[in-house]
């Protein structure tokens, strides 16, 4: 499977799952919307694709893992709402569209980012085929519950707004990034592994490839914010520098951050040799993220 298939089997199963759940919602048709208008914007996907090819890789059925892959991309949703409100982020653009509280006001906005967070381990629930046993689920919403909540992306969030206008140490940064973007991408790798029974080797191998990966996406999202426009992002560009914020970029400077970046993904390919896991959609990934490094 390609990584466009990948996307348009989730686009689709996503807007399956909302117009499933959204039925005879009247008082909440307006918060449905809401919810369903940023996690259907066109992104990347990767999150859910992660899960989806690492379950493949260790023997799931791709087709019962979706609704877990879908679920991460709805808390993805959420964590985006939130990050873009006006006592957050502040940001009016998101995936080249306007930000959903500059759609359906903050009241809403903020409705829909708790509502998303509810609908993910919903689906998770709902959806979860039969054969795996209840430890499992029950693992597996804990997991996702715990990414979504103040030990996981909340966490990194107000570790983000505490550290606005202020000098931070390396330590603090790497905290912050750990939990605003790399918590996500750590639950989605590992809760794909344990959706396939992955045993426990497996998945400290891979807890470290994901803590790599959070790390290097975030420094790839400092680096292209400032080196792409606007219109490359999808979202408002040099927006780290106007907010005086720390990155790696500020922190490092651009060319070590760049440095950063591929001794990261160095190590991570080293990791999946390891686990002989060949994968054309991992490389798919690590070739998207460093073209635009190098631009």
């Amino acid at each position: 499977m390609k990584f466009s298939d990948y996307k348009n089997l989730i686009q689709e199963s996503l807007k399956k799952y909302f117009d499933e759940y959204s039925k005879n919602s009247s008082y909440s048709s307006d918060v449905w919307e809401s919810m369903a208008y940023t996690t259907l914007l066109d992104g990347k996907r990767l999150r859910a694709i992660m899960c989806l090819e690492i379950a493949k890789h260790l023997g799931a059925n791709l087709i019962d893992a979706l609704p877990l892959a879908c679920s991460l991309e709805i808390m993805h949703a959420y964590s985006l709402i939130h990050d873009d409100l006006p006592s957050m982020d502040n940001d009016d653009i998101r995936r080249g569209k306007p930000s959903n509280h500059k759609v359906y006001g903050e009241a809403i906005a903020t409705l829909a980012g708790d509502a998303l967070i509810s609908f993910g381990a919903q689906l998770i629930i709902d959806k979860m085929p039969d054969y795996i046993s209840s430890k499992t689920t029950l693992d597996i919403v804990r997991d996702y519950l715990i990414c979504a909540g103040a030990k996981g992306i909340v966490a990194g969030q107000c570790a983000d707004i505490k550290a606005e206008n202020r000098k931070i140490n390396i330590d603090n940064l790497k905290y912050i990034h750990k939990y605003k973007t790399g918590a996500l991408f750590k639950c989605s790798i590992l809760l794909g592994a344990k959706f396939a029974g992955a045993d426990k080797e497996i998945l400290t191998k891979l807890s470290e490839y994901a803590d790599n990966f959070g790390i290097l996406f975030q420094v790839y999202d400092d680096i292209i914010d400032c080196t792409l426009t606007t219109d490359e992002l999808g979202k408002t560009a040099g927006k780290d520098k106007l907010e005086n914020k720390v990155t790696y970029v500020s922190m490092y400077g651009l060319d070590e951050a760049k440095n950063i970046f591929y001794s990261l993904v160095d190590k991570n390919h080293d990791i999946l040799s390891e686990l002989d896991i060949k994968s054309e959609i991992f490389d798919e990934i690590y070739n998207m993220l460093i073209r635009k490094v190098r631009k």
